[in-house]
């Protein structure tokens, strides 16, 4: 009776590890709805987890419904999140830690964390890099060679995003590299 009892409680263990491997293992996904097609991102929350919880974070509040990408630049990068179509800011979280140093590099289709100078400083902006940007990437603990935070790759919808970094630009309120037609983010949905 005991051997019985040990035996279901081995295999009772033994189905709860595969279960939690199935469901804790695997990676958020997100859909970014735009309004030239949907964009789908898996996001890494084992490398960059204080990256993909702001993320996602800002995505259940729905703080970047109705935000642009408004600064676009070919061959390089498209970056959003934080403005509306009027190109006014929204406020946002207080900064968080920049994750550069997790291993993972700006390489094509890869998504970070924008920021100003300052190494912690990203909030709710975000960029799609459209080419290898290693000069982006983690190369030091100063302030120049610090890099920007890589948190989820693009796994369908790169045609969309290459779009976006195709469309023509120009200068607009003061900032560089606007599209002359706004390219809104509509919704970033998490796919459950």
């Amino acid at each position: 009776m005991l051997k019985r009892i040990v035996c279901l409680v081995l295999v009772g263990l033994c189905l709860a590890g595969t279960a939690f491997a199935a469901d804790g293992g695997k990676n958020p996904t997100v859909v970014l709805e735009t309004n030239l097609g949907n964009v789908k991102v898996e996001l890494f929350q084992n490398e960059a987890p204080i990256s993909v919880k702001n993320f996602l974070d800002y995505a259940k509040s729905g703080f970047y419904d109705g935000t642009i990408f408004h600064r676009v630049i070919p061959g390089f990068m498209i970056q959003g999140g934080g403005f509306t179509s009027a190109l006014s800011m929204k406020p946002t979280k207080a900064p968080i830690k920049n994750e550069a140093a997790n291993g993972l590099k700006n390489d094509r289709g890869t998504l970070a964390m924008a920021r100003t100078g300052v190494v912690d400083s990203a909030t709710g902006q975000f960029f799609i890099n459209v080419a290898n940007n290693d000069f982006l990437n983690h190369r030091g603990n100063d302030a120049a060679g610090y890099g920007y935070a890589v948190f989820g790759k693009v796994i369908s919808g790169m045609d969309v995003v290459d779009k976006i970094a195709a469309t023509p630009t120009g200068m607009q309120k003061g900032f560089a590299d606007v599209p002359n037609s706004p390219m809104i983010i509509k919704s970033v949905k998490i796919v459950k």
